[in-house]
């Protein structure tokens, strides 16, 4: 029985009481919160920073996932790690040498993995299996919430597990962009086992009915 775990993307929150949302949205029963930092250069908008990491902190328990869509990556990962981070990732094509930033990613306590855009192709993950701790496979084009989901990304997904599965190392494997009740047992069903959920779930005036039908969805899977 594969362990699911639902990670609420702050994206789509009320940043005028972040804090607020962070904690309910875990006693909702989120078991991550996702992080969406974006510089104007790799993506075309413009989030958030270690500052506000550092600051939502202490407001919960569970693993704070942050997804750099930022370059390069090398020169912040150290600021996120201080800021509380436990799960740093990054795109590929962000960094000069992916083995590296890896490899400062753990060394600074972390886990570690790999982002790949609807387009970008995994051979990148040919030489860096047992670097990673997560992949995450996006199913937008990153740079905004609220986007629907891009079906061929099950594809991809089905690909990853088969590469983690015959790696026989224990690598999440993370999906963002347009999850939501009525996808994401499809999701879980080609081989995903940690989901990003923004306006999904922040969207909503109750936020533990979400996360619960997605637990539900979940267990028929």
């Amino acid at each position: 029985m594969r362990n699911y775990r639902i990670a609420p993307s702050i994206l789509s929150a009320d940043f005028a009481r972040l804090g607020e949302e962070v904690r309910n949205v875990v006693a909702a029963g989120a078991d991550i919160i996702h992080f969406d930092v974006m510089d104007n250069h790799y993506v075309p908008n413009l989030t958030i920073g270690p500052l506000v990491c550092e600051a939502i902190r202490p407001h919960v328990q569970v693993p704070i996932d942050v997804h750099l869509m930022v370059k390069p990556v090398d020169r912040i990962i150290p600021d996120f790690a201080k800021a509380g981070a436990n799960i740093i990732t990054f795109h590929p094509e962000a960094s000069e040498h992916i083995d590296r930033s890896l490899q400062l990613i753990r060394d600074h306590g972390c886990k570690a993995g790999l982002v790949f855009n609807p387009a970008t192709p995994l051979h990148y993950l040919d030489h860096v299996m047992d670097k990673l701790d997560i992949i995450l496979l996006m199913s937008v084009n990153p740079g905004f919430g609220g986007q629907s989901f891009i079906p061929e990304t099950l594809k991809k997904v089905a690909e990853a597990r088969r590469r983690i599965d015959a790696s026989g190392r224990d690598i999440m494997l993370e999906v963002d962009g347009g999850i939501k009740v009525d996808n994401i047992a499809q999701v879980a069903a080609a081989g995903a086992d940690t989901f990003v959920a923004g306006s999904a779930i922040f969207g909503k005036p109750d936020y533990k009915a979400v996360i619960d039908a997605m637990r539900t969805q979940l267990a028929g899977a």
